[in-house]
C-alpha cells in the first residue's frame, strides 16, 4: 500500500509507546488516524497533541478485552472518517512468571489483551477493509517473545507466539488480494510495558502500581517508539510481512530454528517412525 495519504488508520494502545509513535508517523504522512486506548486521560492528551500539529485525528476509549468495545471503536472510526484502510492491533501488556506459578487472573489478563485483542480487531476491522475494495493493511503487534521463548515470561510468550501464528495465517489467506498483513516483533523499545498493571481491570485483579524495576530500567534504554512508528509506516508501504526492530536479535531466532531442525535430525533416526507408514506430502 504505497499511497497512504488520505487513507484511514485505527490503532489500539495508541495513547503511548509504539502506538503513539505510529499515530505520529501515520498522521504526518497525511493519514487520518483514530487512536484507541483504554486510558482516557492519556488518550485525550495524545489526540490533543496531534490536533495541535494540524493532524486529522480522533480518539475512542477502547478496551481490547471486550468484543463490544472493539466493534464500537470500529463504528466510531467509520462515523468519523467514512472508511478504514489500516488497522494496527497494537495494545499489549506484560505479566512475568512461570506457567505453573503465574496466577489464573494474570494468565487471563495477558491472553485477553494480547491475543483476544488481536482477534477482536481482525473480526471488527477486516470486513470493513474488505468492503470498500480499495485495499489496506493489517499490522498485529507480537514481540520477539513471539519468535523466541525467554524464561519467566510463560503467559507473555504464549500470547505473542499466538499472534505470530494468527498473522502468518492471515498472510496466507490474503496472498491473492490487495490486503497486506504484517506482524511486528519488536525488541526492547522505550514503552510503558513494565507498568502495565496500572490499567489492569478489576476482573483481573485491579489496577496497581506493581512494576518490574528490572524491566522498567531495561525499557528506558530501548529504542525510541517514534522510530518504530516510522518503521511500521515503511513496512506498510513495502508490504513487508515481518517487522523486526532490532536486527541484532537475529541470533536468537537462528538458535531456535537450529534446535527445531535438530529435532528433525533425530526424527530421521527414530526407530518408532521407521516402522510407520505415513503420508509426508501434505497440501492444505
Amino acid at each position: 500500500m504505497k499511497d497512504v495519504a488520505g487513507k484511514v488508520a485505527f490503532i489500539t494502545g495508541a495513547a503511548s509507546g509504539m502506538g503513539l509513535g505510529m499515530a505520529r508517523a501515520f498522521s504526518a504522512a497525511g493519514m487520518k488516524v483514530m487512536l484507541g486506548d483504554i486510558e482516557k486521560t492519556a488518550l485525550d492528551k495524545a489526540v490533543a497533541e496531534l490536533k495541535a500539529q494540524g493532524r486529522d485525528v480522533a480518539g475512542v476509549v477502547t478496551d481490547v478485552t471486550k468484543r463490544d468495545s472493539v466493534f464500537a471503536a470500529a463504528q466510531a472510526t467509520i462515523d468519523a472518517f467514512g472508511k478504514v484502510h489500516v488497522v494496527v492491533n497494537n495494545a499489549g501488556i506484560g505479566a512475568s512468571g512461570r506457567a505453573e506459578t503465574t496466577s489464573e487472573k494474570n494468565w487471563r489478563w495477558t491472553i485477553d489483551v494480547n491475543l483476544w485483542g488481536v482477534v477482536w480487531g481482525l473480526q471488527a476491522f477486516m470486513p470493513l477493509i474488505e468492503s470498500h475494495g480499495e485495499g489496506g493493511h493489517v499490522v498485529n503487534t507480537a514481540s520477539m517473545a513471539g519468535m523466541y521463548a525467554w524464561g519467566e515470561l510463560s503467559a507473555y510468550n504464549a500470547s505473542k507466539y499466538a499472534v505470530v501464528a494468527i498473522s502468518e495465517t492471515a498472510m496466507a489467506e490474503h496472498i491473492n488480494d490487495n490486503i497486506g498483513v504484517s506482524v511486528l516483533c519488536p525488541g526492547v523499545v522505550n514503552t510503558n510495558l513494565g507498568t502495565s498493571a496500572r490499567n489492569r481491570p478489576a476482573e483481573y485483579g485491579g489496577a496497581t502500581d506493581s512494576r518490574s524495576e528490572q524491566m522498567v530500567e531495561m525499557l528506558k534504554k530501548g529504542l525510541n517508539p517514534d522510530v518504530v512508528g516510522e518503521q511500521v509506516l515503511e513496512a506498510i508501504r513495502a508490504n513487508q510481512p515481518y517487522i523486526f526492530t532490532d536486527p541484532g536479535l537475529r541470533k536468537y531466532v537462528q538458535a531456535r530454528f537450529d534446535r527445531i531442525l535438530k529435532g528433525y535430525d533425530w526424527a530421521d533416526q527414530c526407530q518408532a517412525l521407521k516402522k510407520a507408514d505415513q503420508q509426508t506430502d501434505i497440501t492444505l
